[in-house]
């Protein structure tokens, strides 16, 4: 049986043992946060996007012969006039990410905040030849292409990556309503119907939906900036 001064002896010869050895412990420790980091990340899952069907937006924002399409939508063909007179049609985007979002040049409410997040979507990608944006004009009888390409110069609008298109009024509400489900499904594309949505979507290389934004919220612009990135990899992967 061990003494009182016998068991101060041992207690304090232990905490020398273990003072001699702290250190190579604590690299231990170090080592081992490392090691368990990196194989995480190694084989984690990369996140990846879903696919965006028709049944699976509001029914409200979904034409009724569309409301139990479950898989294989696209974004329909169109054929529609940039800020250069330039006709503009899905051949444009083939093979590219792109953004696209509904405006008008002379909306004072949500619109110059939308753009001015297009901007920053813009400067993003600036260099990436894969990434490009569209946005349509819901008031396409007011906005010309000289009204367009002034438009698209204050807001620094990159020839050939950001089109900023009117054209056909109807055209361009079926796009609204039918292929990016961007606004509820009430009208016809006539003179008194008016689209006005702060949605941007994300459409990839098969001009599937990948992405929904509120085009006015900061924090859900640079959610859309990630899930470009993912799309980016995503793509890159099938090449490799």
């Amino acid at each position: 049986e061990l003494t009182k001064a016998q068991a101060i002896i041992y207690l304090c010869n232990m905490i020398k043992f273990f003072s001699r050895y702290k250190f190579i412990g604590i690299v231990l420790f170090i080592l081992s946060v490392i090691i368990v980091s990196t194989i995480y990340n190694l084989y984690k899952p990369e996140p990846q996007l879903k696919v965006y069907q028709p049944n699976e937006f509001t029914k409200e924002l979904v034409d009724s012969t569309l409301q139990r399409v479950r898989k294989f939508h696209k974004v329909s063909d169109f054929k529609l006039i940039n800020q250069y007179g330039d006709t503009i049609t899905q051949a444009h985007f083939e093979d590219k990410i792109y953004i696209t979002d509904f405006f008008f040049t002379t909306c004072q409410t949500i619109c110059p905040i939308m753009t001015e997040h297009m901007e920053i979507i813009q400067k993003e990608f600036k260099n990436n030849d894969d990434v490009m944006l569209l946005s349509h004009s819901v008031t396409p009888e007011i906005d010309d292409v000289e009204r367009m390409r002034k438009y698209a110069e204050e807001h620094d609008a990159i020839k050939g990556k950001w089109h900023l298109v009117t054209g056909d009024k109807k055209e361009i509400y079926r796009l609204a309503r039918k292929s990016y489900f961007t606004t509820k499904s009430e009208g016809d594309g006539g003179p008194y119907d008016m689209v006005h949505t702060e949605n941007f979507v994300l459409i990839d290389k098969e001009k599937r939906i990948r992405g929904v934004y509120d085009g006015t919220n900061p924090e859900e612009i640079e959610e859309a900036i990630e899930d470009i990135k993912i799309l980016l990899r995503e793509y890159e992967k099938l090449k490799s």
